[in-house]
């Protein structure tokens, strides 16, 4: 799986305008619906889903990034967004640094396999120092998009 096949770039926010954990969720699940990329789903319902899993235990695993994720019968394909937060947010993260990129994650219950296979893909390419720091320096959807396109094009 790369992350082309998941990450919807007409969602991706580049300049994340909420301050805390809970709202950054919000405007990239906001995102996702305004793209058209849950159909028909409420996207408070889908928001409530993911900040129960991050209630569980945060998401922000270091490094300045967080990938919160749910799996939920409200999608019925995996897809993700990417959202740069510029200022920094409190993710509660392991290395409590601030987050500024946030990858968000919604797979379907039924297919915990493709969830799997979604967040491999995720950290394996957020386990590079590079990809990081030019996805946190990225200043527009089209940059974003060519760096995604890039990390799917180079070998693990």
């Amino acid at each position: 799986m790369k992350l082309g096949d998941f990450i919807v770039k007409e969602a991706v926010v580049t300049h994340v305008q909420a301050h805390d954990r809970n709202g950054v969720i919000k405007e990239l699940v906001t995102a996702l619906a305004a793209s058209g990329a849950i159909g028909s789903v409420d996207p408070a319902e889908v928001t409530r889903a993911v900040i129960a899993r991050e209630n569980e235990g945060s998401t922000g695993f270091g490094k300045g990034v967080a990938v919160p994720h749910a799996k939920t019968g409200m999608v019925q394909r995996v897809i993700g967004v990417v959202g740069r937060c510029p200022d920094g947010i409190d993710f509660s993260a392991l290395d409590r640094a601030p987050v500024y990129t946030v990858i968000l994650l919604l797979a379907p219950q039924s297919q915990p396999e493709l969830h799997l296979e979604a967040m491999e893909c995720i950290f394996r390419n957020l386990s590079r120092d590079n990809f990081r720091r030019f996805l946190r320096q990225a200043a527009s959807g089209a940059e974003i998009a060519a760096l995604l396109q890039e990390a799917d094009d180079t070998p693990a």
